[in-house]
């Protein structure tokens, strides 16, 4: 490796970790109250570095949302080698269920900085949530598409909300079986779109 590339390795590196250190900290504490430096913190990065690559805390907001974008990727590439997109489906609720502790604790990821989001007058990073959101609707609406349901991005609307109700209640009422038992009616719902499909 040169001399050259193995600085630009380390930027690529701490735009990475400051990047995945946002979305957590904006997760645990939402933007108002997240400092830059809470950030640099949990990236272990020096606070100065953060201007390096973030002039903004919107910037840093921004690159929450593009790891909140790259990790539902990355949970619906691993459910699409699933060969049954209801089992996708399915999977997918039982790893939201999987998470309940967490969702008690803070809500959905995207979800809760969305709602915050939308309180801004400027109304730019309120799209940028919108979109990961979306590209949740259009991945289920595939599934629903792909099963020769009718109607599936209605199908799909219906399946992201019961996510976002039941991650809700949980956070509300601190409840974390709130996440188990919507997550059992959800599947049974799955499933008896299925059946009628056959």
């Amino acid at each position: 490796m040169t001399d050259s590339v193995k600085p630009r390795a380390r930027g690529a590196d701490k735009r990475r970790r400051l990047a995945a250190a946002a979305a957590q900290v904006l997760h645990e504490q939402g933007v108002e109250r997240t400092t830059l430096a809470d950030i640099a913190r949990a990236a272990d990065v020096p606070v100065g570095n953060v201007y390096y690559y973030f002039k903004t805390k919107d910037e840093l907001v921004r690159a929450a949302l593009s790891e909140h974008s790259t990790r539902l990727d990355e949970i619906t590439a691993g459910l699409d080698e699933l060969p049954d997109p209801r089992e996708r489906l399915k999977a997918l609720v039982a790893a939201w269920v999987e998470r309940r502790e967490v969702a008690a604790r803070l809500g959905c990821p995207t979800g809760t900085l969305a709602v915050e989001l939308d309180k801004r007058a400027d109304g730019v990073l309120d799209a940028a949530a919108a979109a990961v959101i979306r590209r949740l609707l259009d991945w289920a609406a595939d599934q629903f598409r792909a099963l020769a349901l009718p109607d599936p991005d209605a199908l799909a609307v219906t399946f992201v909300s019961a996510y976002q109700g039941m991650s809700l209640l949980a956070n509300a009422l601190r409840d974390p079986e709130i996440m188990t038992r919507e997550g059992a009616r959800l599947t049974a719902w799955l499933d008896s779109l299925e059946a009628r499909a056959g």
